[in-house]
């Protein structure tokens, strides 16, 4: 009994001690301090693209309370914009905002996410089809193809892209004959298709160029970016609608390496921050695209006209020829094409018979016989 007792003595003795020794010695653990990351758009810095980069970093570095720091550099500023993709890649940038149609070069059917006319659906319903109809696999499966070592987030629908900026009105489709022109992505292909001479050009060397002459004519994308880029400078002449662009959408790029060793808490984060960057570039778009095309035409004193319809069916039918080529060439890009069709065909067919049609209600309360409402 007395041995029970001197072992209980020493036992609690040893107790006491180790827990003397916890309270004056507490472990030390090593604070982490915030990651930081290091991104270029493929905008340049006066371009409202540029702004919607800034936002998703500041919505991502703000949810993350800090632990995140994404800087974002305009185009140019480490590699040129079409060097976004390999320069992510490789971890010389951490990430980066751009278009996915700006890689044509590296695997044609990237440009498959809205280079085009998205089998009539908008660039809200191709993001429905990346998200829920097969694609965001697809895309996964063509980064592979190319070894390129990225995560994708496409985002940000864009509306309808113009047709472009001209020396004057397109009224035909042989205007296009010999016409020096800017575009991207598989519109290079209908549009050279359609007789004109194609550069593809980033969106701060497009002004310069027709500037100096070496272009003609060019598309870009909307009122907003048109006007800060200085169009309006060289050309007095726009032609609104398009299907060479009428599904586009904005992409988010994550190396891959440096991606997937942040925290899961972090991803969780990044990939919620894609979708509300999403609907709030919408939301900006729609405020700031209307201001600005009513600036263009009582400040810059540019000319808007409507597309002809000739020019709109000539570049479905001319779109579908090399869509073939390119599928007969590319089992991958085939592939894309039959997942956008299926979805396409269900989805389109629904807005159709669901949405209802909002000019009847644009000339009810604004066309040429409108009252005004009265309150």
């Amino acid at each position: 009994m007395s041995q029970m007792k001197e072992s209980r003595r020493k036992f609690l003795k040893g107790a006491a001690v180790a827990t003397a020794a916890t309270v004056a010695a507490p472990a030390v653990v090593k604070a982490q301090g915030p990651i930081s990351m290091r991104w270029q758009s493929t905008w340049p810095s006066k371009d409202i693209f540029h702004e919607y980069a800034l936002d998703y970093a500041k919505k991502v570095n703000d949810m993350t309370g800090g632990d995140l720091k994404i800087e974002v550099l305009p185009a140019g500023a480490v590699v040129p914009a079409f060097g976004l993709l390999d320069a992510v890649s490789k971890g010389t940038l951490d990430g980066g905002h751009g278009v996915l149609v700006y890689h044509y070069g590296k695997q044609t059917a990237l440009a498959l996410w809205g280079s085009g006319p998205g089998y009539a659906m908008d660039a809200n319903m191709l993001l429905s089809w990346h998200r829920y109809g097969g694609g965001k696999a697809l895309l996964e499966k063509l980064y592979a193809s190319i070894n390129a070592n990225v995560v994708s987030f496409p985002y940000g629908p864009m509306p309808t892209q113009p047709l472009g900026w001209y020396k004057k009105p397109i009224t035909k489709v042989d205007d296009f004959k010999g016409l020096k022109f800017r575009t991207v992505g598989i519109s290079i292909d209908v549009f050279q298709a359609m007789g004109a001479a194609v550069n593809a050009l980033p969106g701060s060397e497009i002004v310069s160029a027709m500037d100096r002459g070496l272009l003609d004519a060019a598309e870009f994308n909307n009122a907003s970016s048109d006007r800060i880029l200085g169009f309006a400078d060289v050309s007095k002449v726009c032609m609104l609608q398009s299907y060479h662009q009428n599904a586009e959408q904005f992409e988010i790029l994550f190396n891959k390496d440096k991606y997937n060793a942040l925290p899961e808490k972090m991803r969780a984060i990044i990939a919620n921050a894609v979708d509300a960057a999403s609907q709030d570039m919408s939301w900006k778009a729609i405020d700031r695209y209307s201001q600005d095309y009513i600036e263009l035409q009582t400040k810059d004193k540019v000319k808007f006209y409507k597309t002809p319809d000739a020019v709109l069916k000539r570049q479905l039918e001319v779109y579908d020829e090399v869509v073939a080529k390119k599928s007969a060439e590319n089992p991958l890009f085939k592939e894309i094409v039959q997942s956008q069709l299926a979805f396409a065909k269900r989805a389109t067919q629904w807005e159709q018979d669901t949405v209802v049609s909002r000019k009847m209600a644009f000339d009810h309360y604004w066309g040429a016989t409108a009252k005004p409402v009265k309150l």
